[in-house]
């Protein structure tokens, strides 16, 4: 409910931000072309927003068209604003081409309104639908439903959506109402044949001038960047001030950093993002019985079970994974290394695999990365979300332990706190023992795994358009197929850069071959970032499921063997088929280094990067 209403209230500040600029001229001109209709801002605000809602679903929230190029709709959109301003600059012609029109036989109505007819109700829907595809904006609330909310409830990141166009509309609105009340007292703005009206029409042309050639996201873009007024600033202090007062704004979900110093995808960072023992779980909870597991999707290294099949004989140890989380898989060896020395002692280790990309919905490849980390503990695939949102659960990792009466009496966030962890799973498998009234005493063994030493100043970066805000050489939330070039010079640290053909979906960002439209595409594929980190991952994938290979430069020349991570041969190759998490780089020293992956062939998807 709080995402809810921030949400509306996100809407509302959108028409404070550049973003909206392509809104402003159809809502201005749409409206005032005729002030004795007063019905017509709402049909046209009304047309804008269902269309919104529609295509942002289409376009953002599936890939349903993702193999129709952003082109196409945006010169959809802009032939259709440019009819309509050319109706507001000639007037008469337009009249003359509606006459023939069968069942229009009156000259006069239409020459003396033009455009601003009484009986344009489809023409208003019409105007007011053309701005659907080619909407975006740069709210990070919409962006959170986007990228958390939706993948996990539909339903509820869908009524969330239409909070957020809701306020967007009501602000619309009276934006449009104001526009109105000031044309009923300008006399000269009224005549169809005037200047006015035909300076409206110009706008209109321009707009979709501007949307064929991009320059209207390069406007805003340049405002953004010249911070004069960023309303995302605004907002997010609004999550932050929710947060504090509350504890529990939805974000995304994020692998929890290993220490302070990572960053996490979600626009806003809870407390808790630091690892360690939190109280996440509501104080009734904390001290409560556990949470059963929820509408499981599968079950590995086991058969179906329920937490209850164990509460009263065994010690639960439940861990929120993702096979392809960097953060997670550095936490496996101590997962398994637990379940080995106590399963036998009355300890039940349950990892929930709450997947983070729609590839890892698949048991298959759930089961190829539980026997690439060699885990043999259960393993239960939670596809829906239901048990991630049944423990209103943030991020991967997170470890929960359950005593054998079933409460829930410890939890940590992210890696790190080993020892701690074991030794209170050691202090309840004796409690147990006293319990059962078995005799001898459970003891902390010596840890054989090796620790991990995690220096990194680059955050996790995203390539598909739901949570791509690094994205170097375009606005966030770009989505389709386009031609790309890499920028002569050097980078902006912790962004990253497309060469040759892409086509970027919600998720991931792929290798494209040519298209009719960029008859001169390169038939190479380049991807480019600037980073500080002593070791780097790529989570990558075929598409067609057949092996692919790219070479890996470091400053422009083969990464040398000794920094090469074990994804990539010593000719400084990666091999990418299987679909998981890709090591491509090591360094014993921090320091800043770029990395251009070359790619050689279409079909190769890569989703993030990931650093340690």
């Amino acid at each position: 409910m709080l995402l809810f209403v921030v949400s509306f209230i996100a809407g509302v500040l959108t028409v404070l931000a550049p973003c909206v600029l392509p809104l402003l001229p159809v809502i201005l001109a749409g409206s005032v072309s005729e002030t004795v209709n007063k019905r017509r801002p709402i049909i046209i605000i009304s047309s804008l927003a269902i269309s919104v809602f529609i295509f942002t679903l289409i376009l953002k929230g599936s890939t349903a068209l993702i193999n129709v190029g952003p082109s196409v709709l945006s010169f959809i959109s802009a032939a259709i604003l440019a009819a309509f301003g050319l109706t507001l600059i000639f007037p008469e012609t337009w009249a003359k081409l509606v006459l023939k029109i069968p069942g229009h036989n009156r000259p006069d109505r239409w020459i003396t309104k033009g455009y601003g007819g009484r009986s344009s109700f489809w023409t208003d829907v019409i105007v007011g639908a053309a701005l659907g595809p080619v909407f975006t904006t740069c709210s990070p609330t919409f962006f959170v439903i986007l990228a958390t909310v939706l993948p996990a409830s539909f339903a509820m990141g869908a009524a969330d959506l239409l909070a957020y166009i809701i306020g967007l509309a009501l602000i619309l609105l009276l934006v449009a109402f104001i526009g109105q009340r000031i044309i009923d007292r300008l006399g000269w703005a009224t005549d169809p044949n005037g200047w006015f009206r035909k300076a409206l029409g110009v706008l209109f042309i321009i707009l979709a001038v501007a949307i064929v050639g991009g320059y209207d996201k390069q406007l805003e873009s340049s405002i953004l960047n010249s911070g004069f007024f960023d309303v995302t600033n605004v907002e997010q202090s609004i999550h932050q001030a929710l947060e504090g007062s509350r504890g529990n704004v939805p974000s995304a979900p994020t692998s929890a950093p290993a220490g302070a110093g990572s960053a996490a995808p979600s626009p806003t960072l809870s407390p808790q993002a630091a690892g360690g023992t939190s109280p996440l779980l509501p104080p009734e909870q904390n001290e409560g019985q556990f949470t059963e597991i929820a509408q499981p999707a599968g079950f590995i290294n086991s058969q179906p079970f329920k937490l209850a099949d164990f509460v009263g004989k065994k010690v639960i140890l439940v861990d929120f994974i993702d096979y392809t989380c960097i953060n997670c898989q550095r936490t496996f060896p101590y997962l398994e290394s637990w379940w080995n020395k106590y399963k036998d002692q009355g300890l039940e280790v349950v990892a929930i695999h709450t997947p983070e990309f729609s590839f890892e919905h698949d048991i298959a490849n759930v089961e190829m990365g539980a026997k690439e980390f060699g885990l043999t503990f259960p393993i239960v695939l939670d596809n829906s979300y239901a048990t991630w949102n049944a423990y209103k659960n943030e991020y991967w990792p997170h470890k929960y332990l359950i005593d054998i009466h079933g409460d829930v009496v410890y939890d940590h966030i992210g890696e790190g706190g080993y020892d701690e962890t074991e030794a209170e799973i050691v202090k309840l498998l004796n409690e147990r023992k006293q319990a059962l009234g078995e005799s001898g005493t459970v003891v902390m063994g010596t840890s054989t795994v090796p620790d991990v030493q995690v220096l990194t100043e680059s955050p996790e970066t995203y390539f598909g358009s739901a949570r791509n805000e690094y994205f170097g050489n375009g606005e966030p939330g770009v989505s389709g197929e386009q031609t790309y070039a890499i920028p002569n010079g050097s980078l902006t640290p912790n962004a990253f850069y497309l060469g040759g053909d892409w086509k970027i979906a919600s998720e991931y960002a792929e290798t494209a071959g040519p298209t009719a439209s960029n008859s001169g595409a390169i038939d190479s594929w380049q991807l480019s970032y600037t980073f500080a980190a002593t070791k780097m991952y790529m989570i990558a994938l075929t598409a067609d499921g057949k092996p692919a290979t790219a070479t890996v430069l470091i400053d422009g020349k083969p990464i040398p063997p000794q920094w090469a991570g074990k994804d990539v041969d010593s000719n400084g190759v990666l091999h990418i088929q299987e679909q998981r998490l890709y090591d491509l780089y090591v360094n014993q020293s921090l320091g800043r280094h770029r990395i251009d992956i070359i790619f050689d062939r279409p079909g190769v998807r890569v989703y993030t990067f990931t650093f340690g």
